[in-house]
């Protein structure tokens, strides 16, 4: 799959898109696809910040990591009951570099809190990518296209549809 840059050309264009099945090493090591990699060598470096989610890892490059904590620092506190949610994401937060082979070490805390011990499926979302179990994953996208119906009128308003 061929990296998609904007119209521009420029780099700031690049983007985490697409999934992939990949299978952790003994020690824990995931290899990272070498389109994101490539994403990650372009626009960012090659440091991620890995923490917990909802049902699966969230994997950010540094830069975009750390607009997310600032809107959590100036933002999550004009909301109520947000702190739980802060206190939960930022517990979970592991800086994992990219080895020469192009792999991170995810700790087996975060591997064992989201049952992830060796078929996992990692997915881009645009300005980030997920890490799933690939049961997990399997069941989400199952729950997910059951109630495709329920984006229409988001994607409209979009002008998608």
């Amino acid at each position: 799959m061929e990296l998609v840059e904007g119209v521009s050309g420029q780099d700031s264009d690049l983007r985490f898109r697409s999934r992939s099945e990949h299978t952790l090493d003994v020690k824990g090591r995931l290899n990272i696809p070498t389109r994101f990699r490539e994403v990650l060598r372009r626009k960012y470096n090659e440091k991620l910040i890995v923490t917990n989610w909802k049902k699966s890892l969230r994997a950010y490059p540094v830069a975009e990591w750390r607009k997310l904590e600032n809107i959590l620092v100036n933002e999550a506190p004009k909301q109520q009951g947000m702190s739980d949610f802060v206190r939960y994401v930022i517990s979970g937060v592991s800086e994992c570099i990219l080895d020469k082979q192009g792999r991170i070490l995810l700790p087996g805390s975060l591997r064992a809190e989201f049952n992830i011990e060796n078929e996992v499926v990692l997915n881009g979302m645009l300005d980030h990518f997920e890490i799933w179990d690939k049961g997990a994953w399997i069941e989400q996208t199952r729950e997910t296209r059951a109630k495709f119906q329920d984006f229409e009128a988001g994607l409209s308003s979009l002008g998608i549809l």
